[in-house]
């Protein structure tokens, strides 16, 4: 399948990692599963991609209310990280939004805006051979407040000297879509690997 992009005069590309330019959204949910099932927990994948774009801890205090659970919201987040970490070679980019990198690089400038950690995009882009594409990263470290709210697509825009108006946002959640829009930006919607499996 192709993406098809809005129409624009756009002169720079933001961009969301796992499950954006990263096809890691399986192997994501594949270290969330091993890391609850220490704790008895379950975590559904229908579920799981309906929670996408949230911040890890929102979920592990969520997970711990719907199962009457008490686990360590800080432990099982680093757990996940570790197992996360271990399956990291597996995964490959999203060759349609791989295809508009490619496309674009050298002639527009690049940022991620993700919800995860600086250490996590790192891995994963470093993985892919992709971490030099990028002029920025706006990682969960950086941001006090998580997506929807447009505050990490804003910071990116600045750091890049680039106006909102002039951004196009790479997505793959409902999340996402609303930060960037909230930001003034436009925004192309990345299907799920379900949704990319049924066109093919």
């Amino acid at each position: 399948m192709t993406l098809p992009l809005p129409a624009g005069d756009f002169r720079a590309y933001l961009f969301d990692c796992d499950g954006t330019i990263v096809d890691s959204m399986p192997v994501h949910h594949r270290a969330w599963r091993a890391a609850l099932a220490e704790w008895g927990c379950e975590f559904p994948e229908d579920l799981f991609y309906a929670w996408g774009g949230r911040p890890v801890a929102d979920i592990v205090v969520d997970l711990n209310r719907r199962h009457g659970l008490a686990m360590p919201v800080e432990a099982v987040a680093r757990r996940r990280e570790e197992l996360f970490q271990r399956l990291l070679p597996g995964v490959t980019a999203v060759p349609e939004v791989l295809a508009h990198l490619e496309r674009a690089h050298g002639r527009l400038p690049f940022a991620v805006v993700s919800g995860s950690t600086r250490e996590s995009v790192t891995a994963s882009l470093t993985a892919l051979g992709l971490l030099d594409r990028f002029d920025t990263m706006v990682c969960a470290e950086d941001c006090t407040r998580p997506k929807p709210d447009p505050e990490g697509y804003l910071l990116a825009a600045r750091r890049l000297g680039v106006e909102p108006a002039g951004c196009l946002v790479f997505e793959d959640t409902d999340l996402g879509v609303a930060a960037a829009t909230a930001a003034g930006m436009a925004s192309v919607r990345v299907p799920h690997p379900r949704e990319r499996a049924a066109t093919r």
